[in-house]
């Protein structure tokens, strides 16, 4: 079913807090359409001339949902997760509509196996997520920490001193660190793909993938 919807796929937000705002901001500056529904007209006014469309409405009540065309999207996002029995109500609402694809936001890990048992197709955990991810930025050469659900990672971080100028191969990468480099940015060029014969200098960028206790202890070769 995902793998029918249209990349530009118009999107159903319903939620204007801190977490929907931020949402919809970044959905318009990539030209995605966007409905921003919430039930306090002074977040719908704020944003009316932010996003393609917004509406002032109640999303608890399906008939609601059904004015404003929900049924219509195949992309909804759910971001009243502070408000727990509104974002069970409305999550429950676009299964029943028919909604594609749904991501709501949770607050906890009870919230989020509500959500996941009533037909949610994706949980997000903002909060949680967010802290997860500073405490390992904050906690050495890191600059930016990806991770999937099969303990896999993808990190943007600061080449060790350990595997400068050699090339890739000969510093051991994947033979002995277990991790593949699979991108490199000098300073004042752009990224470009790395292979085994890629000299890594002091001061390049590198972007590295592999499991997330290996990556942990290549991040940390120089300390």
């Amino acid at each position: 079913m995902a793998s029918s919807i249209r990349h530009d796929a118009p999107v159903l937000l319903i939620g204007l807090g801190r977490f929907g705002a931020a949402a919809a901001a970044e959905l318009d500056l990539l030209g995605r359409e966007v409905l921003a529904v919430d039930s306090s007209a002074a977040l719908v006014q704020e944003w009316a001339d932010q996003v393609t469309h917004t509406v002032q409405a109640d999303a608890t009540q399906l008939d609601a949902l059904r004015q404003i065309g929900a049924e219509e999207f195949q992309i909804a996002i759910v971001a009243v997760g502070s408000q727990i029995e509104a974002s069970v109500l409305i999550t429950a609402n676009l299964v029943e509509l028919g909604v594609a694809q749904i991501w709501s936001k949770a607050v906890s890990p009870s919230h989020g196996k509500i959500l996941s048992r009533i037909g949610a197709h994706h949980v997000i955990y903002p909060e949680a997520e967010a802290g997860e991810r500073i405490a390992r930025l904050v906690s050495g050469r890191m600059l930016d920490f990806i991770q999937f659900d099969d303990d896999f990672v993808l990190v943007k971080m600061h080449a060790p001193r350990a595997i400068c100028g050699k090339t890739l191969t000969d510093s051991g990468v994947r033979t002995v660190h277990k991790v593949t480099v699979v991108g490199i940015k000098r300073p004042g060029e752009p990224f470009t793909h790395a292979t085994e014969e890629t000299v890594v200098h002091e001061g390049d960028i590198i972007v590295v993938s592999g499991g997330e206790a290996d990556v942990q202890k290549f991040a940390s070769l120089d300390d």
